[in-house]
């Protein structure tokens, strides 16, 4: 799960010196969020979305439309970009890049490589991510069991699903308390019965199938 393998590579970019209004079509035209500001092969900043609408004219001002359209072709982007913005390394872990844009508020992050910019993540690569990971989209069932937090637990429950002759397509581990933990599976088979009775034998609680 390394950046590389989920983030955008080579990026629409621009210089700082582009138009604010220039910045917000190039956003609408290619429908992104997010625009890497680059000068001469350096990154200096981030544009957003965001950060182009609080420059944009509100029902509230006092000015006319013809004035803010003057004003805001006169503004460049370096005017209003997010300066030396978080990166993150293609070889940094997905994982990482959700808690950096936990706490710097942000959801995107460009990914820098020998200091040049070569991608771009945003939140929708994490959450698609995630999707690839328990395996969301593929056929089969998805059950969710609670055991005893102790070693070896996780290896007793994929024997039981081998000895079903069943391949597993995802997998992820929460921690509930100290002594409990729930285990997601994603299996490829659409019978459950056979396999749920077995885990609540040897000692497993198969919370729920879907």
């Amino acid at each position: 799960m390394f950046i590389r393998d989920h983030m955008t590579p080579s990026p629409i970019t621009i210089p700082s010196h582009t138009p604010v209004l220039e910045a917000m079509e190039i956003l609408k035209k290619h429908r992104i969020r997010q625009l890497p500001v680059v000068d001469k092969g350096a990154l200096v900043g981030l544009v957003t979305r965001y950060d182009l609408l609080t420059v944009s004219p509100s029902p509230a001002t006092t000015l006319s439309v013809f004035e803010m359209n003057y004003l805001l072709s006169k503004m460049v982007v370096k005017e209003v970009m997010i300066k030396n913005p978080p990166v993150i390394s293609p070889e940094a872990h997905i994982e990482e890049a959700a808690v950096i844009m936990r706490e710097h508020k942000v959801d995107a992050l460009l990914v820098v490589e020998n200091g040049k910019l070569i991608g771009i993540i945003t939140e929708s690569d994490l959450f698609e991510a995630l999707i690839k990971v328990f395996g969301f989209r593929r056929p089969g069932i998805r059950m969710v069991i609670e055991t005893e937090n102790r070693v070896g637990a996780l290896a007793d429950m994929l024997a039981i699903v081998r000895d079903h002759n069943i391949s597993v397509i995802g997998i992820a581990c929460e921690e509930k308390t100290e002594n409990k933990v729930q285990v997601m599976l994603k299996l490829s088979t659409a019978e459950s019965g056979s396999l749920v009775e077995e885990f609540n034998q040897k000692g497993f609680y198969v919370r729920s199938v879907s």
